[in-house]
């Protein structure tokens, strides 16, 4: 792999699982740019739409706080059997119909994510930060992609589950890697429905004052920050619509909206 170049971890929005004709062509681009570039990358996963279903059908109520889902302790293991389980080998099935040697993992793997509860309100929802990368850079060694569920464990083996965009960040440190976080908005807008090429604290914050930014996006927003200034570097975050753009997103080329260190 190219020395060169730091790894890239790659968030992945929940509802691209729904499309799979969107996931090939996802596929397909990191294929053609881990060929061209030669570069490690990483994909961490969420999987809140098929949360949700599985929810409906076990007539559980989805409760959010926040933009972060309330996870009763008694509920963790059908969440994390969606997340870990179906979501997880959704993605590598794509990757692998698409050339590409995947391997599924959770954060706990190989104690690459520290993971602990977020707030006793919110039940089995962990908080992640970097912990031990060797066995992911062993697995990156080999020409693999790993795919990355937000599920962990905490220190006595309790399974967490982790906003996805939070468990990105804390993989792209543990890895000291660069970030992008794909999801279904193209960036973050103004209050006129204008793309804001980048964005720094004072005026996310006034964004979320004046409500122009709300709910699970303020989420995504100080995930962003914090990466930007825990990682040191610009953070993106971009749609998966256009898969077409991803070559460009991948070298450096801003697609979205830019997180800027403090």
């Amino acid at each position: 792999m190219n020395q060169d170049l730091k790894p890239l971890v790659i968030k992945l929005g929940g509802a691209a699982l729904s499309c799979s004709d969107t996931l090939g062509k996802l596929f397909n681009a990191i294929e053609s740019y881990q060929n061209q570039a030669n570069r490690e990358l990483v994909i961490v996963h969420g999987g809140g739409y098929l949360v949700d279903e599985l929810m409906a059908k076990l007539q559980l109520e989805t409760v959010k706080k926040n933009g972060l889902r309330v996870t009763p302790y008694d509920q963790i293991p059908v969440i994390a059997g969606a997340l870990a389980g179906t979501a997880n080998k959704l993605l590598q099935g794509e990757a692998v119909r698409n050339g590409l040697k995947a391997v599924g993992l959770c954060l706990a793997d190989g104690g690459l994510c520290k993971v602990e509860e977020l707030d006793p309100e919110l039940g089995a929802v962990g908080k992640a930060s970097a912990g031990d990368a060797s066995v992911l850079k062993a697995i990156l060694k080999t020409g693999a992609l790993p795919i990355i569920s937000s599920i962990g464990l905490t220190e006595k083996g309790q399974l967490m589950n982790v906003n996805a965009d939070q468990a990105a960040v804390a993989v792209a440190s543990s890895l000291d890697a660069e970030l992008v976080l794909l999801s279904d908005v193209s960036g973050v807008l103004d209050g006129k429905g204008h793309l804001l090429p980048n964005l720094d604290k004072k005026q996310a914050d006034a964004l979320i004052q004046g409500r122009v930014i709300t709910d699970g996006m303020i989420v995504k927003v100080e995930a962003a920050l914090d990466a930007a200034n825990e990682l040191g570097r610009p953070i993106e975050v971009a749609t998966w619509r256009y898969p077409e753009k991803l070559s460009e997103l991948f070298s450096g080329k801003s697609i979205g909206t830019q997180f800027l260190p403090q």
